[in-house]
């Protein structure tokens, strides 16, 4: 033992005394609390956030025309091109940029002396067959005649008849009459030029009515029929009525919309064609609320429509069906009649969340109940 040094032995002490504190399983209560096997920390419990408080109300029902806006333009109802059957020069040109003018009125008339005295021709020789006719007919009567005398002169009244009226067809091959009422919106030619078969004369346009044209999507097809009231807006400011006259059941290709005319009174011709007009038609009033814009609200999918509390004080989504677009309010379809619209704090909540609803002041009834007076 006294080879070994002291600080040796002390180190083989201190390791005996570890191995045996080690050994007895005490370690584990060191630095902390010492709990049995059996208890389990205590888990602190969060605290409930309280109900959020919204504005809700059950605004009062209308009646209202669904309204459908569509974009367009006016037209001529009817538009022509007036061109000769002739070539010649023109001899009288009654017409000119602005006239208004009726069905048959002339427009142009070619030199055509020669076919002029045809016409005056025939006239004497249709005269003249008459009356050999009309002779022949009382011989026969008379027994001064055969019969096959008056059978001959019938004939040849016949033949007379007819070439008076090759000889007017051909004379009116030199003119050019209106095809329809309207005005004279474009002369092409002069006063003694010449012209070709075929050319080109006057542009004829039948303002009354007026077309308001546009497309309407095939959402809204099924709301519109022949004979309905639409408005229409012009560029100017001018606001005019018109009925539905026109829809096609054929959608363009490119946009899927269906073509649709609006035909609008336009005794004095004061609106032309080819202004931009937006088209609102009126379908057949459906049932609906109105509501400020602000309540309009998207849903976690991103659909349309508005939140409102249901029994269990639960806020849920309805979609809407936008109605019209009024100065007063959106009006709104597809609501139930019951539901508790919530106008306030709508987009602090969302769908499920338990909220304590609380009735819109009598400030905002009010204001609901005039909206919806204002759009009847």
């Amino acid at each position: 033992m006294s080879k070994i040094r002291f600080h040796k032995l002390a180190a083989l002490v201190v390791l005996v005394g570890f191995a045996a504190w080690m050994g007895t399983g005490e370690f584990s209560s060191v630095g902390s609390a010492q709990t049995t096997p059996e208890e389990k920390p205590a888990v602190a419990e969060t605290p409930k956030a309280p109900a959020r408080t919204v504005a809700v109300v059950v605004p009062p029902r209308t009646e209202h025309a669904r309204a459908i806006r569509i974009s367009g333009q006016t037209e001529a109802e009817k538009r022509a091109t007036l061109a000769t059957r002739a070539a010649g020069i023109i001899a009288e040109l009654p017409v000119k940029q602005g006239d208004h003018i009726k069905q048959g009125d002339l427009i142009l008339m070619l030199d055509a002396e020669e076919k002029a005295a045809a016409v005056d021709t025939a006239n004497a020789v249709l005269s003249q067959r008459k009356a050999e006719w009309e002779a022949a007919q009382k011989l026969t009567k008379a027994g001064s005649a055969a019969k096959l005398t008056a059978d001959i002169a019938w004939s040849n009244f016949q033949t007379a008849q007819s070439q008076l009226q090759a000889s007017e067809a051909e004379l009116s091959r030199n003119q050019v009459k209106a095809p329809f009422n309207g005005v004279v919106d474009r002369v092409a030619v002069e006063l003694g030029s010449s012209v070709t078969q075929g050319g080109e004369v006057a542009t004829m346009l039948s303002l009354d009515p007026i077309l308001a044209k546009g497309e309407i999507s095939e959402r809204d097809l099924r709301y519109v029929k022949i004979g309905d009231e639409a408005d229409v807006r012009l560029i100017n400011g001018e606001e005019v009525k018109g009925t539905v006259r026109y829809i096609s059941r054929d959608a363009t290709a490119k946009t899927r919309t269906f073509p649709i005319e609006i035909a609008v009174p336009n005794k004095d011709n004061a609106i032309p064609a080819g202004m931009t007009a937006e088209i609102t038609v009126r379908a057949n009033p459906t049932d609906a609320v109105v509501l400020p814009r602000s309540v309009v609200t998207l849903s976690q999918n991103g659909d349309l429509g508005i939140r409102a509390v249901n029994a269990a004080s639960k806020v849920v989504f309805f979609p809407i069906d936008l109605v019209d677009d009024t100065q007063n309010g959106l009006v709104l379809g597809g609501i139930p009649a019951d539901a508790r619209i919530i106008i306030a704090g709508q987009d602090l909540v969302k769908e499920g969340d338990e909220v304590k609803a609380q009735a819109a002041d009598e400030a905002a009834l009010k204001k609901l109940a005039e909206s919806a007076a204002g759009t009847q």
